[in-house]
């Protein structure tokens, strides 16, 4: 998740159809998008209670150390009229699933949502067999579970499942408690190993869409959202970690690099202080209970010009790691637009937007925090050369690019969505004892560790370096 054009933004509800003897009982996780996700009965593999306890029963009350997981990325091109005109991007991490041999993955670690989904084994469509999928034979430490956590038994006749609606796609899967770890135990059946593994359930996928999931390379997501986005606290990955682990902190943090030549991370246990040029500005979480990393906007101005959309104090901005765009209220959308583009002089035959002066995108937040987002982070790369068929004349112009959000009965009218350009300029914490996140100036890996080459991440798709041509549009 996103990140893939901002996965979901939705509190997940179940609703369950009607049962009928010639169907399995069909739960539905409803999770709608602000722009980027016959039951088959499986015979379970008897879990080996011993190591599965052995991993994870142990809350030891000495404090962990942050794990950090280094980030791959991907660049997945936007194509009009047969010309790329901006790029889409995800950002994902691994984890491992199962015992004794771990099974590896990669995730979207994502803000927006509750709950981590990853292909089945049993899903054999074109979609599916691009990605890594989990394998429930081949892990002791899985128990087949209903949708209230209840052990399936092995002469059971139905299995429940869930589709998950995003809203660039979909997903429909079984119910499985598993252990997951965010380093590789392999083999590793002692409790030390708890230290970063956790059991949770756990959507296998045994259908997914073609959009997103032909595109993105990464298997799964992992949710990341409060307590509440999750239908029960099982589901939820660091709600389960914070509780059953002893944690420095019950926190994460998220950073985005600048240069693909070093990785993105996120941080379990607490933030890294490596990557902050300044002290943490905290700003409380509003309305925790929906389960959204959600604060309160106080204004949004454009070099100095207070968008009227806010002043009335109802506008609130989702912190999203699952969005790679600055999402804005569909009724403001076309006036940020046009306050945020620039005319580029003497009509450039090559020019990257983002290296182009333009004004200031300021967010008024509460408790005093102001963030900023400048031309560098909001510009599409790509530039627009407007050609008048009458005068014969052009003109380049730099345009933001911008995700128009429409709002509904859980965010409001007036939700924002604070995305990768945001995240790219500020180090984010998130307080999950505390119900709050944090913002700092991000520190970018030093041309030393550039130079090193030590990263092990991937770079998929990357643009090449040099500058874009402007798309032509004739009026």
């Amino acid at each position: 998740p996103a990140q893939t054009q901002a996965l979901k933004l939705k509190r997940s509800r179940i609703s369950p159809d009607i049962e009928t003897p010639s169907r399995p009982n069909f739960m539905m996780f409803a999770a709608s998008a602000i722009s980027l996700l016959s039951a088959l009965l499986v015979s379970p593999v008897v879990a080996n209670t011993t190591a599965v306890a052995a991993i994870t029963s142990a809350a030891v009350a000495v404090a962990r150390p942050i794990v950090t997981i280094p980030l791959d990325k991907q660049y997945v091109p936007v194509v009009r009229n047969d010309k790329i005109v901006s790029y889409k991007t995800a950002y994902f991490g691994k984890v491992f699933l199962g015992l004794p041999a771990q099974q590896s993955f990669t995730v979207v670690f994502d803000t927006g949502s509750g709950h981590l989904f990853l292909p089945s084994s049993r899903c054999e469509t074109e979609t599916c067999l691009k990605h890594n999928r989990y394998n429930r034979t081949s892990s002791l430490s899985a128990v087949d579970v209903d949708h209230e956590g209840r052990q399936v038994l092995a002469n059971a006749t139905q299995r429940d499942q869930v589709n998950i609606a995003y809203g660039t796609g979909e997903v429909t899967g079984a119910f499985v408690r598993e252990t997951i770890c965010m380093g590789d135990h392999s083999g590793d059946l002692e409790t030390e190993a708890s230290k970063e593994c956790v059991r949770i359930r756990v959507i296998t996928a045994t259908e997914l869409t073609k959009e997103p999931f032909n595109t993105f390379q990464f298997d799964g997501v992992l949710g990341l959202g409060l307590a509440s986005l999750a239908v029960d606290p099982e589901f939820s990955f660091f709600g389960q970690l914070s509780k059953l682990n002893s944690l420095p902190e019950d926190r994460f943090g998220y950073f985005l690099s600048r240069t693909d030549s070093v990785p993105s991370e996120i941080s379990f246990g607490g933030h890294d202080s490596r990557r902050m040029a300044t002290e943490l500005e905290w700003v409380p979480v509003h309305k925790p209970e929906l389960g959204f990393w959600q604060i309160k906007v106080l204004s949004v101005s454009v070099a100095g010009e207070a968008l009227p959309l806010c002043e009335d104090g109802e506008c609130t901005a989702i912190a999203d790691t699952g969005t790679s765009l600055i999402g804005a209220p569909r009724q403001v959308s076309q006036r940020l637009h046009w306050l945020l583009a620039r005319k580029v002089p003497d009509n450039p035959s090559e020019i990257d937007c983002r290296t182009f002066p333009g004004p200031d995108l300021v967010f008024e937040l509460e408790g005093g925090v102001n963030v900023t987002v400048g031309p560098e982070d909001y510009s599409r790369a790509t530039a627009m050369r407007v050609l008048q068929s009458k005068t014969n004349s052009s003109q380049v112009i730099c345009r933001a690019s911008l995700l128009p959000v429409d709002g509904d009965e859980v965010l409001g009218p007036k939700a924002w969505i604070l995305g990768e350009p945001l995240l790219r300029k500020y180090y984010s914490a998130y307080d999950w004892a505390r119900s709050r996140i944090g913002f700092a100036d991000s520190v970018q890996p030093t041309a030393e560790e550039v130079s090193e080459g030590k990263y092990t991440h991937r770079v998929v798709g990357a643009p090449p370096p040099e500058p874009p041509t402007p798309t032509v549009v004739y009026i």
